[in-house]
Protein backbone atom coordinates (compact mmCIF):
# COMPACT_ATOMS: atom_id res chain seq x y z
CA UNK A 1 0.00 0.00 0.00
CA UNK A 2 2.63 2.13 1.07
CA UNK A 3 4.45 1.81 -2.43
CA UNK A 4 0.99 2.42 -4.29
CA UNK A 5 0.89 5.75 -2.76
CA UNK A 6 4.48 6.39 -3.19
CA UNK A 7 4.11 6.38 -6.67
CA UNK A 8 1.03 8.22 -6.53
CA UNK A 9 2.70 10.97 -4.87
CA UNK A 10 5.88 10.52 -7.45
CA UNK A 11 3.58 10.70 -10.46
CA UNK A 12 1.75 13.22 -9.58
CA UNK A 13 4.84 15.47 -9.23
CA UNK A 14 6.14 14.24 -12.49
CA UNK A 15 2.35 15.76 -14.10
CA UNK A 16 2.68 18.83 -12.32
CA UNK A 17 6.39 19.00 -13.85
CA UNK A 18 5.30 18.58 -17.23
CA UNK A 19 2.08 20.84 -16.91
CA UNK A 20 4.79 23.48 -15.76
CA UNK A 21 7.37 23.16 -18.38
CA UNK A 22 4.68 22.91 -20.85
CA UNK A 23 3.33 26.24 -19.52
CA UNK A 24 6.99 27.29 -19.49
CA UNK A 25 6.96 26.47 -23.47
CA UNK A 26 4.02 28.18 -24.32
CA UNK A 27 4.76 31.12 -22.83
CA UNK A 28 8.40 30.86 -24.56
CA UNK A 29 6.51 30.66 -27.97
CA UNK A 30 3.44 33.27 -27.25
CA UNK A 31 4.40 35.69 -29.66
CA UNK A 32 3.51 39.46 -29.45
CA UNK A 33 2.91 41.43 -32.74
CA UNK A 34 1.56 45.25 -32.68
CA UNK A 35 0.14 47.04 -35.63
CA UNK A 36 0.25 50.59 -35.99
CA UNK A 37 -2.20 51.86 -38.74
CA UNK A 38 -3.41 55.47 -39.73
CA UNK A 39 -6.93 53.83 -40.27
CA UNK A 40 -9.23 53.53 -36.78
CA UNK A 41 -11.01 50.07 -36.59
CA UNK A 42 -14.31 52.00 -36.25
CA UNK A 43 -13.86 52.63 -40.00
CA UNK A 44 -15.29 50.69 -42.13
CA UNK A 45 -12.70 49.75 -44.37
CA UNK A 46 -10.04 49.49 -41.56
CA UNK A 47 -12.56 47.23 -39.67
CA UNK A 48 -12.05 44.72 -42.40
CA UNK A 49 -8.42 44.95 -42.10
CA UNK A 50 -8.57 44.65 -38.44
CA UNK A 51 -10.67 41.60 -38.81
CA UNK A 52 -7.89 39.97 -40.91
CA UNK A 53 -5.30 40.61 -38.03
CA UNK A 54 -7.70 39.31 -35.96
CA UNK A 55 -8.03 36.01 -37.70
CA UNK A 56 -4.40 35.92 -38.57
CA UNK A 57 -3.70 35.87 -34.83
CA UNK A 58 -6.35 33.33 -33.90
CA UNK A 59 -5.01 30.71 -36.95
CA UNK A 60 -1.28 31.63 -35.68
CA UNK A 61 -2.02 31.44 -32.10
CA UNK A 62 -0.19 34.85 -31.76
CA UNK A 63 -1.53 38.01 -29.89
CA UNK A 64 -1.79 41.53 -32.33
CA UNK A 65 -2.46 44.92 -30.65
CA UNK A 66 -3.77 47.08 -33.00
CA UNK A 67 -3.36 50.91 -32.64
CA UNK A 68 -4.20 54.07 -34.68
CA UNK A 69 -4.39 57.44 -34.14
CA UNK A 70 -7.68 59.24 -33.12
CA UNK A 71 -7.57 61.11 -36.67
CA UNK A 72 -4.94 61.31 -39.54
CA UNK A 73 -2.08 62.40 -37.55
CA UNK A 74 1.33 61.29 -38.62
CA UNK A 75 2.76 63.03 -35.64
CA UNK A 76 0.95 60.94 -33.22
CA UNK A 77 1.36 58.03 -35.64
CA UNK A 78 4.45 57.82 -35.41
CA UNK A 79 4.79 57.91 -31.29
CA UNK A 80 2.76 54.73 -31.23
CA UNK A 81 5.22 53.75 -33.61
CA UNK A 82 7.78 54.35 -31.02
CA UNK A 83 6.38 52.95 -28.41
CA UNK A 84 5.85 49.70 -30.47
CA UNK A 85 9.38 49.44 -30.35
CA UNK A 86 9.92 50.36 -26.95
CA UNK A 87 8.20 46.95 -26.33
CA UNK A 88 10.56 44.95 -28.34
CA UNK A 89 7.33 42.63 -30.43
CA UNK A 90 8.06 39.66 -32.41
CA UNK A 91 7.27 41.99 -35.40
CA UNK A 92 5.76 45.43 -36.45
CA UNK A 93 2.76 46.08 -38.82
CA UNK A 94 2.45 50.23 -40.22
CA UNK A 95 0.55 51.17 -42.92
CA UNK A 96 2.64 54.32 -43.97
CA UNK A 97 1.21 57.17 -45.85
CA UNK A 98 3.52 59.42 -44.83
CA UNK A 99 7.16 58.12 -45.33
CA UNK A 100 8.77 61.09 -44.44
CA UNK A 101 6.55 61.49 -41.35
CA UNK A 102 6.86 58.22 -40.17
CA UNK A 103 10.56 57.18 -41.43
CA UNK A 104 12.77 57.98 -39.01
CA UNK A 105 10.15 55.57 -36.60
CA UNK A 106 10.14 53.16 -38.70
CA UNK A 107 13.97 53.05 -39.09
CA UNK A 108 13.81 52.90 -35.18
CA UNK A 109 12.54 49.61 -35.26
CA UNK A 110 14.41 48.25 -37.99
CA UNK A 111 17.78 49.26 -36.05
CA UNK A 112 16.58 47.50 -33.11
CA UNK A 113 16.15 44.35 -35.10
CA UNK A 114 12.27 44.41 -35.14
CA UNK A 115 11.12 42.62 -38.33
CA UNK A 116 9.09 45.71 -39.90
CA UNK A 117 6.29 44.66 -42.55
CA UNK A 118 3.93 47.41 -44.41
CA UNK A 119 0.72 47.60 -45.89
CA UNK A 120 -1.78 49.14 -47.64
CA UNK A 121 0.39 52.42 -48.20
CA UNK A 122 3.62 52.67 -48.99
CA UNK A 123 5.30 50.73 -51.11
CA UNK A 124 7.80 52.70 -52.50
CA UNK A 125 9.52 53.45 -49.21
CA UNK A 126 10.18 49.39 -48.52
CA UNK A 127 13.44 49.56 -49.74
CA UNK A 128 14.87 52.69 -48.46
CA UNK A 129 13.90 52.42 -44.91
CA UNK A 130 14.81 48.53 -44.89
CA UNK A 131 11.09 47.25 -44.23
CA UNK A 132 10.87 43.49 -44.99
CA UNK A 133 8.37 43.35 -47.50
CA UNK A 134 4.62 45.19 -48.45
CA UNK A 135 1.58 43.64 -48.54
CA UNK A 136 -1.31 46.08 -50.89
CA UNK A 137 -1.66 47.46 -53.65
CA UNK A 138 0.59 49.83 -56.16
CA UNK A 139 -1.66 52.94 -55.97
CA UNK A 140 -0.65 54.71 -59.12
CA UNK A 141 -0.94 51.32 -60.91
CA UNK A 142 -4.49 51.08 -59.56
CA UNK A 143 -5.18 54.55 -60.48
CA UNK A 144 -4.26 54.05 -64.32
CA UNK A 145 -6.16 51.31 -64.76
CA UNK A 146 -9.20 53.22 -63.28
CA UNK A 147 -8.22 56.23 -65.86
CA UNK A 148 -8.38 53.35 -68.54
CA UNK A 149 -11.41 51.94 -67.99
CA UNK A 150 -13.09 55.35 -68.06
CA UNK A 151 -11.20 55.95 -71.21
CA UNK A 152 -12.52 52.69 -72.82
CA UNK A 153 -16.01 53.99 -71.57
CA UNK A 154 -15.27 57.87 -73.39
CA UNK A 155 -15.64 59.67 -70.35
CA UNK A 156 -13.28 62.91 -70.56
CA UNK A 157 -14.36 65.10 -67.52
CA UNK A 158 -13.59 63.27 -64.32
CA UNK A 159 -13.59 64.07 -60.77
CA UNK A 160 -11.09 62.60 -58.50
CA UNK A 161 -12.58 63.06 -54.67
CA UNK A 162 -10.21 63.08 -51.70
CA UNK A 163 -10.91 62.92 -48.24
CA UNK A 164 -7.98 62.65 -47.03
CA UNK A 165 -5.29 64.92 -48.90
CA UNK A 166 -1.76 64.44 -47.74
CA UNK A 167 -2.21 60.59 -47.30
CA UNK A 168 0.46 59.86 -50.35
CA UNK A 169 -1.31 56.54 -51.16
CA UNK A 170 -4.62 58.71 -51.90
CA UNK A 171 -3.01 61.31 -53.95
CA UNK A 172 -0.96 58.51 -56.46
CA UNK A 173 -4.30 57.36 -56.80
CA UNK A 174 -5.19 60.61 -58.22
CA UNK A 175 -2.44 61.06 -60.35
CA UNK A 176 -2.99 57.63 -62.11
CA UNK A 177 -6.03 58.44 -63.11
CA UNK A 178 -4.93 61.30 -64.68
CA UNK A 179 -1.82 59.54 -66.20
CA UNK A 180 -4.29 56.57 -67.12
CA UNK A 181 -7.20 58.88 -68.63
CA UNK A 182 -5.24 60.04 -72.38
CA UNK A 183 -6.67 63.36 -73.21
CA UNK A 184 -8.88 63.50 -70.55
CA UNK A 185 -9.35 65.97 -67.93
CA UNK A 186 -9.35 64.93 -64.20
CA UNK A 187 -10.32 67.57 -61.55
CA UNK A 188 -9.14 66.48 -57.85
CA UNK A 189 -11.91 67.95 -55.33
CA UNK A 190 -10.51 68.01 -51.98
CA UNK A 191 -13.06 67.53 -48.99
CA UNK A 192 -13.15 65.23 -45.48
CA UNK A 193 -14.16 62.63 -43.57
CA UNK A 194 -17.59 63.84 -43.43
CA UNK A 195 -20.00 62.19 -45.97
CA UNK A 196 -22.17 64.96 -45.62
CA UNK A 197 -19.72 67.79 -46.34
CA UNK A 198 -18.45 65.54 -49.08
CA UNK A 199 -21.83 65.40 -50.68
CA UNK A 200 -22.61 69.12 -50.60
CA UNK A 201 -18.75 69.74 -52.23
CA UNK A 202 -19.82 67.00 -55.41
CA UNK A 203 -23.51 68.82 -55.60
CA UNK A 204 -21.22 72.37 -55.87
CA UNK A 205 -18.90 70.76 -58.39
CA UNK A 206 -21.21 68.98 -60.56
CA UNK A 207 -23.94 72.44 -60.57
CA UNK A 208 -20.84 74.52 -61.92
CA UNK A 209 -19.45 72.39 -64.33
CA UNK A 210 -22.34 70.34 -66.03
CA UNK A 211 -19.83 68.41 -68.39
CA UNK A 212 -18.36 66.57 -65.70
CA UNK A 213 -19.24 62.66 -66.72
CA UNK A 214 -17.68 60.87 -64.05
CA UNK A 215 -16.69 60.60 -60.18
CA UNK A 216 -14.11 58.38 -58.71
CA UNK A 217 -13.75 58.18 -55.06
CA UNK A 218 -11.10 57.14 -53.38
CA UNK A 219 -13.49 55.48 -49.98
CA UNK A 220 -16.68 53.78 -50.64
CA UNK A 221 -18.43 54.49 -47.65
CA UNK A 222 -16.88 58.20 -47.19
CA UNK A 223 -17.50 59.22 -50.73
CA UNK A 224 -18.12 56.44 -53.13
CA UNK A 225 -22.06 56.30 -51.40
CA UNK A 226 -22.22 60.01 -51.20
CA UNK A 227 -21.36 60.52 -55.04
CA UNK A 228 -24.51 58.06 -55.55
CA UNK A 229 -26.77 59.44 -53.44
CA UNK A 230 -26.25 62.89 -55.27
CA UNK A 231 -26.29 61.73 -58.83
CA UNK A 232 -29.33 60.20 -57.69
CA UNK A 233 -30.87 63.41 -55.96
CA UNK A 234 -30.19 65.30 -59.39
CA UNK A 235 -31.47 63.27 -61.62
CA UNK A 236 -27.53 62.04 -62.96
CA UNK A 237 -27.75 58.46 -62.97
CA UNK A 238 -26.47 56.92 -65.89
CA UNK A 239 -25.22 60.42 -67.18
CA UNK A 240 -22.61 61.08 -64.82
CA UNK A 241 -20.70 57.67 -64.02
CA UNK A 242 -19.66 56.97 -60.02
CA UNK A 243 -16.77 54.52 -59.36
CA UNK A 244 -14.77 54.31 -56.39
CA UNK A 245 -11.49 52.88 -55.02
CA UNK A 246 -12.37 49.97 -52.07
CA UNK A 247 -16.11 48.64 -51.22
CA UNK A 248 -18.77 48.89 -48.82
CA UNK A 249 -22.15 47.09 -48.66
CA UNK A 250 -23.59 50.00 -49.42
CA UNK A 251 -22.18 50.74 -52.51
CA UNK A 252 -21.97 47.23 -53.57
CA UNK A 253 -25.53 47.50 -53.59
CA UNK A 254 -25.69 50.35 -56.13
CA UNK A 255 -23.49 48.38 -58.53
CA UNK A 256 -25.81 45.74 -58.34
CA UNK A 257 -28.45 48.48 -58.65
CA UNK A 258 -26.58 49.76 -62.10
CA UNK A 259 -26.40 52.98 -59.75
CA UNK A 260 -22.58 52.70 -59.88
CA UNK A 261 -20.48 51.56 -62.69
CA UNK A 262 -17.22 49.77 -60.60
CA UNK A 263 -15.64 49.33 -57.15
CA UNK A 264 -11.43 48.79 -56.93
CA UNK A 265 -10.89 46.07 -54.53
CA UNK A 266 -7.54 46.07 -52.66
CA UNK A 267 -8.57 43.14 -50.39
CA UNK A 268 -8.20 44.86 -47.35
CA UNK A 269 -8.65 41.61 -45.32
CA UNK A 270 -5.63 40.25 -46.44
CA UNK A 271 -3.71 43.47 -45.79
CA UNK A 272 -4.96 42.79 -42.12
CA UNK A 273 -3.97 38.77 -42.49
CA UNK A 274 -1.49 38.25 -44.53
CA UNK A 275 1.66 40.72 -42.68
CA UNK A 276 0.53 38.85 -38.79
CA UNK A 277 0.88 35.79 -40.68
CA UNK A 278 4.27 36.32 -41.86
CA UNK A 279 5.77 37.82 -39.18
CA UNK A 280 4.30 34.77 -37.36
CA UNK A 281 6.09 32.08 -39.36
CA UNK A 282 9.30 34.29 -39.19
CA UNK A 283 8.62 34.51 -35.44
CA UNK A 284 8.94 30.96 -34.97
CA UNK A 285 10.86 29.34 -37.91
CA UNK A 286 12.90 31.73 -39.81
CA UNK A 287 10.61 32.38 -42.65
CA UNK A 288 9.39 35.56 -45.04
CA UNK A 289 7.52 35.88 -48.07
CA UNK A 290 10.95 37.09 -50.34
CA UNK A 291 9.62 40.29 -51.97
CA UNK A 292 6.41 42.16 -52.19
CA UNK A 293 2.73 40.67 -52.31
CA UNK A 294 -0.34 42.33 -54.67
CA UNK A 295 -3.42 42.21 -53.21
CA UNK A 296 -5.32 44.31 -55.95
CA UNK A 297 -6.21 46.27 -57.20
CA UNK A 298 -9.46 44.14 -58.99
CA UNK A 299 -12.37 45.50 -60.12
CA UNK A 300 -16.37 44.46 -59.06
CA UNK A 301 -18.81 45.37 -61.31
CA UNK A 302 -22.34 44.73 -61.91
CA UNK A 303 -21.45 41.08 -62.79
CA UNK A 304 -20.23 40.02 -59.69
CA UNK A 305 -21.59 42.56 -57.26
CA UNK A 306 -24.05 39.82 -55.85
CA UNK A 307 -21.16 37.39 -55.35
CA UNK A 308 -19.07 39.61 -53.27
CA UNK A 309 -22.05 41.18 -50.88
CA UNK A 310 -22.60 38.41 -48.63
CA UNK A 311 -18.57 38.46 -47.50
CA UNK A 312 -19.32 42.37 -47.27
CA UNK A 313 -21.73 42.06 -44.81
CA UNK A 314 -19.44 39.32 -42.91
CA UNK A 315 -16.54 42.10 -42.77
CA UNK A 316 -14.38 40.06 -44.89
CA UNK A 317 -14.30 42.01 -48.03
Amino acid sequence: MKRFIKALVVGAAMAGALAATGQASRAQDAVQIIAVTHGQASDPFWSIVKNGMTQAAEDMGVSVDYRAPETFDMVQMAQLIEAAVNQNPAGIVVSNPDPDALGPAIERAVAAGIPVISMNSGIAAVQQLGIRLHVGQEEAAAGQAVGARFEEMGLKNVLCVNHEVGNAALDQRCAGVTDGLAGGKVTVLPTTTDPAETEAKIQAALSSDPSVDAIVGLSAPLVGEPAVAVTERLGLTGKVHVATFDMSPGFLQAIADGKADFAVDQQPYLQGYLPVSFLALNARYGTIPAGNVASGPSFVTKDTASEVIENAAKGIR
